[in-house]
C-alpha cells in the first residue's frame, strides 16, 4: 500500500501534459491530460534547435524540455523552454566512449525527471543526478568503475526508472548486479539483483502492482520487487545467436498483463503477473506476430501496436489482439523503423524516414489520418508529447511540432 501511495503522489506533483520520462507520465507511451487530435490540419513546427549526437529522446516538465546529447567530447544534459526552446541551464561531464560499431557515439538512453532531479544515464556508464532547477550536480555513479558494468554492442542504453526514491537500472554488472537501485537522494548504491547482462530495453512499474518493476534483460523476463531487489519472476526469452537485442520495454496490457517482445527469432510473449501470490505466468509465445527489433509497442484497449520485423530488413505496422496474439491488420506500407506514442484516440509514429504518421488506434483497420515530414531520415530517437506539442529529433536538431 505505501508503495502505491507514493507511486500516486509521485504522478501528481507533475502538470498536466508532462512527460517526465522514458515513455511518458506513466512510461505506457500514451499522453495524460490531452486535447484530442484532429489531423485535418497540418502539423507546425512552432521552434527548432540545434544539438549533438545522441538517440536520447526528449523529456518534458513543467514548462521546460531536458535534452542529452553529446557535443565533441563532452556529454551534455540541457534544459529549454518548451515555449521557444530559449536555454536555461546547460550541465556537462568529459567523455571518451567510442561505438564498438562506429554507430554513434552519443548517449542513448532518455533522462527521467522525478523529485526535482534530472536523472541520466551515459553510453559510458555514468549515472548523473542534476538539480532540475539550476543544473547543480547533485551526485554522480560511475556503474564501471563500481560494478565493471560491460559496454555490450552499443553501450549502456537502459533509462532511469525512478520508483520510492530509488533509480532503477539495467547495468548489467558483475558480481550479481545485473539490476542495481542507487539511492535517489544520494547516489548510493540501495541493492543489486541478478546475473542478466544488459539488455537495451528500459524497465516499467506494474500498473496494478507499483511495487514490483518488470525488466527484459539481454537474457529475458525479469521481474523485481522494488523495496529490495528480490527477484519474483525469472524467465528466459532471448535468441539463441549471440548477435542478439531485446531493446523494447515490457509493455503493461491491463490486469496485471505483461508483453514482451523481440526480433532474431524471439517473437512475442504474454505473461500474467498475480499480485496476491506474487507469482508469474506465461500465457502465449508465438513468433511471426509481433517481433519489435526496438520499438516499444503501444497498448489500447484490449490491442498492442507495433513495428514488426527487423529494421535492416524493413518493418510492418501492425495492431495484434492481447488475448491471443492474433494479427488484427497490418499497414500495407511498410516503413524502416520508428517510434509510437498514443494521444487519446490516435497514434503518433515517427519514422526513421523524418514522417510524422497520425493514424488512429483501432483494430478494425489501419486508418492513415495524415503524414508529414518533421524531421530528417536517419534517426530513431523516441519523441516526447506535452501540452500539444511532439518534440522529435534527428541527428542535427530538436523540433517542437503543434499537432492540432
Amino acid at each position: 500500500m505505501r508503495s502505491l501511495l507514493l507511486f500516486f503522489c509521485a504522478v501528481s506533483t507533475l502538470q498536466a501534459g508532462d512527460w517526465p520520462q522514458f515513455l511518458g507520465p506513466n512510461r505506457t507511451s500514451t499522453a495524460v491530460d490531452e486535447k484530442e487530435i484532429r489531423g485535418d490540419v497540418e502539423p507546425e513546427i512552432v521552434w527548432q534547435r540545434r544539438l549533438g549526437t545522441g538517440f536520447a529522446g526528449a523529456v518534458v516538465a513543467k514548462g521546460r524540455v531536458i535534452v542529452f546529447y553529446r557535443q565533441d567530447d563532452a556529454m551534455t544534459t540541457e534544459a529549454l523552454s518548451a515555449a521557444d526552446g530559449q536555454p536555461i541551464w546547460k550541465h556537462s561531464y568529459k567523455t571518451n566512449y567510442r561505438d564498438s560499431f562506429g554507430f554513434d557515439n552519443g548517449p542513448r538512453a532518455v533522462p527521467c525527471i522525478a523529485e526535482g532531479k534530472v536523472v541520466t544515464h551515459g553510453p559510458e556508464g555514468i549515472v548523473e543526478a542534476l538539480d532540475f532547477d539550476t543544473g547543480e550536480l547533485r551526485w554522480r555513479y560511475d556503474t564501471v568503475a563500481e560494478l565493471d558494468s560491460p559496454q555490450g554492442f552499443f553501450g549502456r542504453v537502459c533509462s532511469p526508472l525512478v520508483v520510492d526514491g530509488k533509480v532503477l537500472l539495467n547495468v548489467g554488472g558483475k558480481g550479481s548486479a545485473g539490476i542495481i537501485a542507487l539511492d535517489l537522494s544520494m547516489g548510493k548504491l540501495v541493492w543489486k539483483a541478478t546475473d542478466d547482462e544488459a539488455g537495451y530495453s528500459s524497465p516499467v512499474l506494474l500498473p496494478e502492482d507499483p511495487s514490483v518493476s518488470a525488466f527484459f534483460t539481454r537474457k529475458g523476463v525479469v521481474i523485481t520487487q522494488n523495496s529490495d531487489g528480490k527477484v519474483l519472476g525469472d524467465e528466459f526469452f532471448r535468441a539463441d545467436i549471440d548477435a542478439s537485442v531485446n531493446a523494447a520495454a515490457p509493455v503493461p496490457c491491463g490486469d496485471g498483463k505483461l508483453l514482451f517482445s523481440a526480433a532474431y527469432d524471439v517473437g512475442a510473449g504474454l505473461w500474467q503477473w498475480n499480485k496476491t501470490e506474487r507469482k508469474l505466468t506465461s500465457l502465449w509465445k508465438k513468433l511471426d506476430t509481433l517481433d519489435c527489433h526496438y520499438t516499444t509497442p503501444v497498448y489500447h484497449d484490449g490491442h498492442v501496436y507495433g513495428l514488426h520485423g527487423r529494421q535492416e530488413s524493413g518493418m510492418k505496422l501492425r495492431c495484434i489482439a492481447v488475448a491471443d496474439g492474433k494479427v488484427a491488420w497490418e499497414a500495407p506500407e511498410g516503413i524502416q523503423g520508428g517510434t509510437m506514442i498514443r494521444v487519446g484516440d490516435k497514434l503518433l509514429l515517427h519514422g526513421e524516414s523524418g514522417e510524422l504518421w497520425i493514424f488512429k488506434a483501432t483494430p478494425e483497420k489501419f486508418d492513415l489520418v495524415r503524414s508529414s515530414q518533421i524531421t530528417r531520415a536517419g534517426h530513431r530517437s523516441h519523441a516526447a508529447f506535452a501540452d500539444g506539442l511532439l518534440f522529435a529529433r534527428d541527428a542535427e536538431k530538436l523540433v517542437a511540432v503543434r499537432v492540432k
